[in-house]
């Protein structure tokens, strides 16, 4: 059996960073300061100049216009997550393994990983891994965790978009994850969202194998501890 690849993002020695965790193949993460950027500082140059080659190769006028618009609603939406307290963006893409025959399909899934910060009244991390889904509505298939990290809950929500947003009206399932932070006075929520409702399961799966690498401490200081 081959080896699992891990590979380190540089933010794993960001000196701000508060909480770790790794992602399973299949993820690609959004970089939210580039996409985010003040308008004249230098990220926003090289996002320019990023973009630059895709702008180039629309056949005309009119499509390259409605690139903008969508990279630019996509920025929007972005900047309104971050605002809530948003501070990881992934785009999930994973083919298909089984149709409804129990044969492979191969048909491509997509989903998105976001990770949050929330802030809680002070209580014990495992009330507020309670609270954090009894509290709100709308959420099912709850499930309470004892994780490496300390006690979490797991739970899911279906939601469709409303008639004037917009949006396709597809039913998107949500699955989190809330893990209280150590100073009990915050927590972190992991939410795995997809349209492919028929693979609840493995989503469910893949979110808690998220969850279960989430640490508060540092893994570099943890290595570097075990080898002195």
């Amino acid at each position: 059996m081959n080896t699992p690849v891990i590979i380190l993002h540089e933010s794993v020695e960001d000196p701000g960073a508060e909480a770790w965790f790794a992602e399973p193949p299949g993820f690609t993460a959004l970089p939210l300061d580039a996409l985010l950027s003040e308008p004249d500082s230098p990220a926003a140059g090289e996002l320019r100049s990023a973009l630059a080659p895709f702008l180039d190769s629309a056949p005309d006028e009119m499509a390259r216009q409605q690139f903008i618009a969508e990279f630019t609603q996509g920025q929007q939406l972005l900047g309104a997550m971050r605002e809530v307290g948003t501070v990881h963006c992934s785009i999930g893409l994973h083919r298909d393994d089984l149709d409804d025959t129990g044969t492979s399909s191969g048909q491509p899934l997509f989903s998105l990983f976001t990770l949050s910060w929330r802030d809680t009244a002070v209580a014990p991390r495992a009330v507020t891994a309670a609270r954090a889904v009894t509290s709100a509505a709308g959420h099912t298939h709850i499930e309470y965790l004892e994780l490496p990290c300390g006690p979490a809950t797991l739970s899911e929500t279906v939601r469709t978009a409303s008639a004037d947003s917009g949006l396709p009206r597809l039913p998107l399932l949500q699955i989190h994850a809330h893990l209280p932070h150590t100073d009990c006075k915050r927590l972190i929520v992991l939410t795995l969202s997809t349209t492919a409702v028929v693979r609840r399961e493995e989503y469910r799966a893949v979110l808690q194998q998220i969850a279960e690498t989430v640490s508060f401490e540092s893994p570099l200081e943890s290595d570097a501890s075990n080898a002195s």
